[in-house]
């Protein structure tokens, strides 16, 4: 008997009408059971009280091929027609395979990475693969992830994908199945796709078995019932709110929340705004629950990569299951290094930090250098804590929910309404997204930068929120009057930071002018002066960008360069160059370097990593 051999990715199977065509694909998962959509199944006819009792599967990836025929297994049938939503179904082979293949499905984040998937479309029965890029969320509604196009013009998911695994390329996953293929999308020029992410699957299929990986959402009980009382409450409409802001958006950093304290709020609402973004959640959940839902409370599929309650927990237990779900060692001794290179960067909430079993180590050796860098990385790091945060933890936006302080009905600025406090802070607002943006592309550059104020914003929103209804409350010039001083300390960041832009360009003009001067007299191959300049162009370039030391790089060239030019024309018997110049350029203005006051364009200290 010949030896049975197995292609790449041998858990690839067909799956064909009773009659042998092809209607779909499908994953083998042992000797007995395919994965595949439950509208797969109608197509061969074969779908419970069908008009046919089995659909037949075939290999594509094992030699000698085999075929069986296949039957739905008992209470593993999910279609809801016209949603984005279930469609997977399990068939059992009436024989069982010889072929050996064991396949877990893997769960995984679906906020972004590449992935594979093979199909059969009508002219290739034996399939043909196509990359994907994961995009998170399908839609507000349902628990389908969406898939867009990679190479344009190049094969694309249609009829005979549907059922197909979705191969994690790259990354912590790779080669991993962590999902399957529920529907293609053309519109013209446009190509889109859906999948149905394992722990969806699972949810409805809990039959399968333990599935690879994390889960999502370890925050809040299990399988508990969705929240339904937490959007009725001012305060914690407007947590969720300014939250889902945050996550929703572009923003990257680490955002501290209070469940605790006078007000308690809890932590109903942000276990309910996780479960928006959780797909196994969502496949509980109706449409109208999400629907219908006040604006801005509902995340996106798949927005959050990982959420977990540490609450009674460790330090080694947290930091497990963050590695369990992101595909790390959990021994790993750069486990933290390892974290913050993860592309695409993840978006992760640990609640209960304070009531940890060991919450100094917790922060220590785990969270604390995670929010440290998690803007510069692109991260987005929730950390929930029932008391005060520990101080000098490093954060961009707190949604502290106790009311502010040191406001009354008539302050500095007369009687302040809430619709005015209200322009106030979204001025700040705004003035604080530009700063953002500044610092992304200047901030990281430069040793000792200015520092980027913490977003006030957020919290001044929400406060302003539950004080509003209550006019003329204290609380209402509180907010005006933190919102005005918070837009003057972004004023003086931005004015600091550009001081160093400008300064560094100014650098850089000064340098390539001196460069061009050098040409003229001595052509571009000069090694003599290249040994000075690439110093003085690589330490202007390279960041963290120390200007002290690039300004006397720079001079340090002018110097030679001025100096080879003057003895060239006392030699030559005529007059010096007028071009010479100096090195600081104009418009530099005046700024400490820390080594004396009163120099000029130097911009910046040395200092730590920025």
């Amino acid at each position: 008997m010949a030896s049975h051999h197995h292609s790449e990715n041998p858990w690839r199977v067909r799956v064909d009408d009773a009659d042998g065509s092809p209607c779909g694909a499908g994953v083998l998962l042992d000797e007995r059971h395919v994965l595949t959509c439950a509208h797969v199944v109608r197509y061969a006819g074969a779908a419970p009280e069908g008009s046919v009792p089995h659909v037949r599967i075939s290999s594509v990836a094992c030699h000698p091929e085999w075929s069986r025929t296949a039957r739905v297994a008992p209470e593993s049938w999910v279609h809801r027609n016209g949603t984005r939503r279930g469609d997977v179904a399990l068939l059992e082979l009436d024989e069982p395979t010889d072929c050996g293949t064991r396949t877990a499905l893997w769960q995984a984040p679906i906020s972004g990475g590449r992935v594979r998937v093979y199909g059969f479309p009508a002219a290739e029965p034996y399939g043909i693969g196509t990359d994907a890029e994961l995009a998170g969320s399908g839609g507000r509604e349902g628990e389908w992830g969406l898939l867009n196009q990679v190479h344009a013009g190049g094969p694309w998911i249609e009829r005979g994908y549907s059922g197909a695994g979705v191969m994690a390329l790259g990354g912590e996953f790779d080669g991993r199945v962590i999902g399957i293929v529920v529907a293609d999308y053309v519109n013209g020029g446009a190509r889109a796709a859906w999948m149905l992410p394992t722990e969806a699957v699972l949810a409805y299929l809990p039959q399968i078995g333990p599935a690879g990986g994390g889960r999502a959402n370890r925050l809040g009980p299990a399988g508990a019932d969705w929240p339904d009382d937490v959007l009725g409450d001012t305060l914690r409409l407007a947590l969720t709110q300014e939250l889902t802001r945050l996550l929703d958006g572009g923003w990257s950093g680490t955002v501290v929340v209070r469940t605790g304290g006078a007000t308690g709020t809890g932590d109903s609402w942000l276990v309910r705004l996780v479960r928006t973004a959780d797909p196994a959640a969502r496949a509980t959940v109706t449409d109208a629950e999400l629907t219908d839902a006040p604006g801005d409370t509902v995340l996106g599929l798949g927005a959050i990569d990982a959420a977990f309650d540490a609450r009674g927990r460790s330090a080694a237990e947290v930091r497990g299951y963050l590695a369990d779900r992101f595909g790390l060692r959990r021994d790993d001794p750069g486990f933290v290094r390892q974290f913050l290179r993860l592309r695409p960067a993840p978006c992760v909430v640990v609640a209960g930090i304070d009531r940890a079993t060991d919450p100094d180590v917790l922060m220590a050796e785990v969270l604390g250098p995670l929010a440290a860098r998690a803007r510069s990385r692109g991260i987005r790091l929730v950390l929930g804590f029932e008391g005060p945060p520990p101080a000098g933890l490093a954060h961009e936006v707190s949604l502290d929910p106790e009311p502010l302080t040191g406001g009354s009905p008539a302050g500095s600025h007369g009687v302040v309404s809430a619709a005015a406090a209200a322009a106030a802070v979204e001025r700040l607002a705004a003035e604080e997204t530009a700063a953002a943006r500044l610092q992304t592309e200047w901030g990281l550059k430069f040793f000792a930068p200015p520092q980027l104020p913490q977003s006030l914003a957020p919290r001044l929103r929400v406060r302003l929120a539950v004080a509003r209804g209550t006019e003329p409350n204290g609380e209402v010039t509180a907010v005006h009057e933190q919102a005005v001083a918070a837009r003057a300390a972004v004023a003086r960041y931005d004015r600091d930071l550009r001081r160093l832009a400008d300064t560094c360009e100014d650098l850089r003009q000064s340098l390539e002018l001196q460069r061009m001067r050098a040409a003229r007299y001595y052509g571009d191959e000069d090694r003599q002066l290249a040994v000075l300049h690439a110093p003085a162009a690589r330490g202007l370039r390279t960041p963290p960008i120390d200007l002290v030391a690039a300004r006397t790089l720079v001079e340090r060239y002018t110097d030679e360069v001025n100096r080879r030019i003057g003895a060239q024309d006392r030699a030559r018997g005529r007059g010096g160059d007028a071009g010479s110049g100096g090195s600081g350029g104009g418009g530099s203005g005046e700024a400490s370097d820390g080594d004396g006051p009163g120099r000029e364009g130097h911009g910046g200290a040395r200092g730590g990593e920025g």
